[in-house]
C-alpha cells in the first residue's frame, strides 16, 4: 500500500491503488484480518475517487461557452 494518506492522493494515484487492492482481494490470498483492512482501505479509496471525479464534473460543468458554441470562460462553482 502507498504511504500517501488518501486525502491528500490525485485521483490517478487512488485509482490505482484501488485496482490493487480490488486485485489483491480477488485472488483471496490475504488473510481474514489483511482483507478487512484491504477492505476498509479500498473502500476510501472509493470514496477519494468519486470526490475527484464529483470535482472534475462541476468544474466541466462550470465551463460557458460563446454564440458560436466555444469556451469563453468559467462560471465560478459554489464551493470550489
Amino acid at each position: 500500500m502507498s504511504e500517501t494518506p488518501v486525502e491528500e492522493m490525485t485521483f490517478e494515484q487512488a485509482m490505482a491503488e484501488l485496482e490493487r487492492v480490488v486485485g489483491q482481494l480477488e485472488r483471496g490470498d490475504v488473510a481474514l484480518e489483511d482483507s478487512i483492512a484491504l477492505y476498509e482501505r479500498g473502500a476510501k479509496l472509493k470514496a477519494r475517487c468519486e470526490a475527484k471525479l464529483k470535482e472534475a464534473e462541476e468544474k466541466v460543468a462550470a465551463i460557458t461557452l460563446d454564440g458560436e458554441g466555444k469556451p469563453a470562460g468559467i462560471t465560478p462553482v459554489e464551493g470550489l
